[in-house]
């Protein structure tokens, strides 16, 4: 298998979080919020108050403007098919050497604009993806869904908002649990990917249309997208992309390549499965794929490196179960063979055990 070290671990060595921040606060604005600091005593606060408005109205512009400071060092998006591109992120998890940058956000180009899949983990991310877009068509982005809830999913979408996109769309499930977690996965991502990068994002999960199962969005010249909820996957809501005129499937985290898969304690294996065979049923084998995690690929290759993997692990904790072993039995199966995918010292062991728990009935 070939190893595929993505270009935004070699990022660690060009520019961090906190010397990126310390570059791009805008000094004009600084400036005016200082000064405003400064002169609270004159005037009962007349100078005070109208510097601070400016600050605030100048900030609201550069925002709207889509101008949030210097492009991050992320890797360069890759050419799937004609019009269609994807930004591979970190396959570790989210930290500061990566930005938080450690999913895919994809792109395809319609006649009439530019559908972005997942909105960046900051409006960092969002920012530096859209100028990669800019730099290969001015059509303007229209359309922006979410795979799931999760924060490198859904975090930088306030960035997409505030430069005039009006189309959002999620899964019901998906866009009421990031509604619901909105505060504590800020202070979490915040904690672990640094504050500089996370406090300016807002939730604006008000701005997207949901549905529950299925959604057909007419993108212009003769082409659609078709957002599917195949069910359960990585997460409790799951959305992928079909579009059928490009042959092309976003999957989202219902499907890895290369990356362990890793399971949650909201993650069942079994229902993740029965909705992967869900997502077989459907959609040709011909089709190109662009998975949650890892590279660009195809549907036999998916199948291989998510479906068969879990069929394995299961069928070997299954095992061990028929024969009356216990849960450090089912925790040490052999996965030997998926040694050299990411985070696999921080996956295997954990998926096995709670796999374990789902067949005997125990709570992970």
């Amino acid at each position: 298998m070939k190893k595929h070290t993505l270009v935004s671990l070699v990022a660690m060595s060009l520019v961090t979080p906190t010397s990126w921040a310390q570059q791009n606060e805008d000094p004009y604005v600084a400036g005016f919020e200082r000064w405003a600091e400064e002169v609270s005593w004159q005037d009962d606060g007349v100078m005070s108050d109208a510097a601070q408005t400016y600050a605030k109205e100048a900030s609201s512009t550069i925002r709207q403007a889509g101008y949030i400071g210097k492009t991050l060092p992320l890797p360069k998006a890759v050419k799937v098919a004609e019009g269609v591109y994807t930004v591979v992120g970190s396959q570790i998890w989210h930290n500061p050497s990566n930005f938080g940058f450690n999913n895919n956000i994809s792109f395809v180009i319609f006649e009439e604009g530019v559908f972005v899949f997942n909105t960046g983990a900051n409006p960092a991310i969002s920012y530096s993806v859209h100028q990669q877009i800019k730099q290969i068509t001015d059509k303007p982005v229209k359309w922006v869904a979410v795979e799931n809830n999760q924060g490198h999913a859904y975090f930088g979408a306030s960035y997409w908002v505030d430069i005039g996109v009006k189309n959002f769309y999620s899964s019901d499930m998906a866009n009421g649990q990031f509604d619901v977690g909105f505060e504590r996965a800020k202070a979490e991502w915040s904690e672990r990917v640094g504050k500089a990068l996370m406090n300016d994002i807002r939730n604006v999960s008000d701005k997207f249309t949901t549905f529950d199962s299925e959604m057909k969005i007419d993108v212009g010249g003769g082409e659609y997208l078709h957002l599917i909820d195949f069910g359960p996957g990585h997460t409790p809501a799951s959305t992928s992309v079909y579009i059928p005129s490009r042959k092309l499937l976003l999957a989202g985290d219902l499907a890895f390549n290369e990356r362990m898969p890793v399971m949650f304690t909201y993650t069942n294996s079994i229902a993740w499965m029965e909705s992967f065979e869900a997502m077989m049923a459907t959609i040709p084998k011909d089709t190109k794929v662009i998975p949650g995690h890892g590279t660009p690929t195809d549907m036999a290759t998916v199948k291989k490196q998510t479906y068969d993997y879990f069929r394995y692990v299961q069928a070997q904790v299954q095992k061990v179960v028929d024969e009356g072993g216990d849960l450090e039995a089912a925790e040490n199966v052999d996965q030997s063979m998926y040694k050299d995918r990411p985070v696999f010292d921080q996956a295997a062991k954990n998926n096995a055990r709670k796999i374990y728990y789902e067949i005997t009935g125990g709570v992970f």
